[in-house]
């Protein structure tokens, strides 16, 4: 299990089964998923919630001390995100995810309209 571990990527929750005699033998396993997730369950079943737009709620913390943010449904996801702002980059310089001409066709909000446009 810990090699696939290895190749997670990040995650809301991970799930463990086992005696405290498996979770010692496996504290390689924990230890990378500790870094990988955003909640490590020990012998019980997360919540059975959709990842989706329309599920949001204030929840436990941090969604009840974080007003931008929720506990739940695709908007949590954005309690572990770090914004980083580009300002003066060049436009050869900037991920493309963010240049002017859009060539990943991402859909993107310009000056309130949802586009795939080049700006």
């Amino acid at each position: 299990m810990a090699i696939v571990a290895k190749h997670l990527n990040g995650h809301l929750t991970a799930t463990v089964f086992g005696s405290t005699a498996d979770l010692k033998n496996n504290l390689e396993l924990l230890e990378l998923l500790k870094n990988k997730v955003g909640r490590l369950k020990i012998n019980d079943f997360p919540t059975a919630l959709e990842v989706c737009h329309s599920i949001v709620h204030g929840g436990p913390f941090p969604a009840t001390t974080a007003v931008q943010s929720t506990s739940v449904g695709s908007n949590a996801i954005k309690r572990f995100v770090r914004p980083v702002c580009y300002q003066g980059y060049p436009q050869q310089l900037l991920p493309d995810e963010l240049k002017d001409g859009n060539p990943l066709k991402l859909w993107r909000v310009v000056d309130g309209n949802l586009t795939q446009e080049a700006i």
